[in-house]
């Protein structure tokens, strides 16, 4: 069971305007959330809104829950390794993947406590549906960070039966993790959709972790570091792992070079090549804005170029349309 708390989560008066719709020259919708700035060095460089806020990071936790099942022995390497952090789109690559990691860990697809789901990728959700098919557990976008933990939970002799607890050795540990890479405690913790307990953090706590992950190198002498490097490093030159062609997050990691993890209810965290990070969250849930407000933040810190932002702003759902013509876009706040 998870232990009822109460967590003040972020408010109104904790946000400030990220992103604006912007249709015909008029501002159509506001989207207001917070968002923090590390430097390469993890100094913070820039807080908009309140940086203490408790959010809950949704997906944007996987890279920290990965970290924690590889430290805990989950043998994850190549494709393996970066599908342990995805929320992936659930085409047949993704899925033969998945099925491989279950495999050579003696398991099945019906040991994943995730929920069966509809592939987000439309082509490959037609052609089921086209086959009669149904929704499976290995075509769920978290499937990969289920059998992640479900490896690491074999690696350890620890029950696969209830690996999903919050009291069970292999959420333990992973709380532990958690704490270690934000330097703080959780708030709170609760269920997030795919059935994984979620832990509540300070926006600059989850911002701290995810630089320690996203900074760490794969030749340090210190476990937690070492694999924490391998993670990012494997995502970065594998980026369709993480999401699915034409996707957000591949397509920021494809063109700006980064390693980008967005979550649920407006959630992203984002590291540019030189180590300067961005964590943030919209109030409102929206997920429309969340990747070019990164980008714009690191540019705006000097870790990327605008042309590069632009290019991204490109390849991304941003258009405003008007009878099937651009009559506008969504795009960054004045102030980001």
């Amino acid at each position: 069971m998870v232990a009822t708390m109460t967590v003040q989560m972020m408010t109104v008066q904790d946000c400030v305007e990220l992103a604006v719709v912007e249709r015909g020259g008029m501002i159509e919708s506001r989207h207001i959330g917070a968002a923090v700035v590390l430097s390469p060095d993890g100094t913070t460089a820039a807080v908009h809104g309140n940086a203490e806020a408790h959010v809950l990071p949704r997906s944007s936790l996987k890279p920290l829950q990965a970290v924690a099942c590889l430290t805990a022995g989950a043998p994850l390497e190549g494709e393996q390794l970066a599908l342990s952090t995805a929320s992936h789109a659930g085409t047949d690559r993704h899925a033969d993947v998945v099925r491989a990691m279950l495999i050579e860990g003696g398991l099945t697809e019906d040991d994943l406590g995730c929920p069966p789901d509809w592939p987000a990728d439309s082509a490959t959700r037609d052609a089921i549906v086209r086959e009669h098919g149904a929704p499976t557990r290995l075509r769920m976008n978290c499937s990969g960070k289920h059998a992640a933990m479900l490896r690491a939970c074999v690696a350890s002799s620890w029950p696969t039966e209830g690996y999903l607890d919050p009291e069970h050795p292999l959420q333990v540990h992973i709380r532990e993790v958690v704490e270690r890479l934000a330097g703080e405690k959780v708030a709170g913790t609760t269920i997030d959709g795919c059935g994984a307990p979620v832990h509540a953090l300070t926006l600059a706590g989850l911002a701290r972790a995810i630089h320690r992950v996203g900074t760490a190198s794969a030749r340090s002498p210190f476990a937690l570091h070492r694999v924490a490097g391998t993670l990012v490093q494997t995502v970065r030159e594998m980026p369709w792992t993480i999401d699915g062609p034409g996707r957000a997050d591949t397509v920021a990691i494809e063109r700006l070079g980064v390693f980008a993890k967005g979550g649920a209810e407006g959630v992203m965290v984002m590291v540019a090549p030189d180590g300067t990070t961005v964590a943030l969250k919209t109030l409102d849930g929206s997920l429309r804005a969340r990747t070019i407000v990164a980008a714009a933040l690191l540019a705006r810190a000097g870790a990327l170029t605008a042309a590069q932002v632009d290019d991204l702003a490109g390849a991304l759902p941003l258009a405003v349309l008007g009878g099937g013509t651009g009559v506008g876009s969504i795009r960054p706040a004045p102030g980001i």
